[in-house]
């Protein structure tokens, strides 16, 4: 069997520094609750003056001995919760800090308030612009409005004035012509003219019925006029009459009325009734008559 020096010999070596971290540790952690002691007892100091007072006596007494106090036992070491408690019971922060926060916020208000501003002078800047450049815009839309009225009107003008002058010179044109037409009427008329010497006309011949041919177409409609009223006044009746060129009666026709229809019936019958009227002393009919009958003529 092995004896204990064999065992020391073949152990591990010792470690020479074990001494010297072991007191290290024991005075750290004395350090630490030392601080922890002053850290809860600190705010805990009376601050009331002390008075002393020594008092005598006449007679002379001896003292009693002296109270020996036990040594006081080192607290436990508190808690984590108790340390983050400590902490928070610091003391507040100097009034100085708080000052230069409160000027700092005021300082960045300021700048908000002075970019703020600037931005909105920026913009109805902008908006003032956009209003001037639509007012100067709509200006020269007024202007080019008012230019073309100006020169629709001068052309209107300009147009009317040539169509006048135009229409002037077609007059003036159509009043020549005319007049050469009468002149060359009246100069062929008075070649071979057969009217009167008191006769006025242009042509050669007297296109109209004569004189005595009212008196003869009177006398071929009135017996078949049938009329046995009696009638005051005397009022006329007018028929348009269309004959062929042999005289037949193609169509009559009322064209005013004498105010009494028994009377107006009666003639337009008796033309009905006469069939042909008569020829005029140049053997013609006339294509278009107005004829006008009166009952008591």
């Amino acid at each position: 069997m092995p004896s204990a020096a064999d065992r020391i010999d073949f152990g591990p070596p010792r470690d020479a520094g074990a001494i010297r971290s072991f007191g290290l540790a024991l005075l750290v952690h004395a350090a630490l609750i030392a601080a922890l002691t002053w850290g809860v007892n600190w705010k805990r100091t009376d601050k009331t003056t002390a008075f002393e007072a020594e008092l005598w006596s006449s007679v002379p007494q001896e003292a009693a001995p002296k109270l020996a106090e036990p040594p006081p036992s080192p607290p436990p070491p508190p808690p984590a919760p108790q340390i983050a408690a400590k902490v928070q019971q610091l003391p507040p922060p100097a009034p100085e800090v708080k000052v230069d926060i409160a000027l700092e916020q005021e300082k960045k208000r300021k700048l908000l308030s002075e970019q703020v501003q600037a931005e909105n002078e920026r913009k109805t800047k902008q908006e003032q612009a956009k209003q001037e450049k639509a007012k100067q815009e709509l200006a020269k839309q007024e202007q080019l409005k008012q230019d073309q009225a100006k020169r629709k009107a001068a052309e209107d003008l300009k147009q009317a004035e040539a169509k006048k002058q135009a229409l002037k010179v077609l007059a003036t044109a159509q009043e020549q012509e005319a007049q050469r037409q009468k002149n060359i009427a009246r100069a062929m008329g008075l070649a071979g003219a057969t009217g009167g010497e008191s006769a006025k006309g242009t042509a050669q011949k007297s296109s109209g019925p004569s004189s005595s041919y009212a008196g003869k177409i009177k006398a071929r409609v009135k017996p078949n006029i049938v009329f046995t009223e009696d009638i005051s006044g005397n009022p006329t009746a007018e028929v348009e009459v269309r004959t062929a060129l042999d005289g037949t009666i193609t169509s009559q026709r009322l064209v005013k009325s004498s105010g009494n229809k028994a009377w107006d019936e009666a003639v337009v019958k008796a033309i009905i009734r006469t069939e042909t009227m008569p020829r005029d002393v140049d053997g013609r009919v006339p294509p278009l008559m107005i004829l006008e009958f009166r009952p008591k003529d």
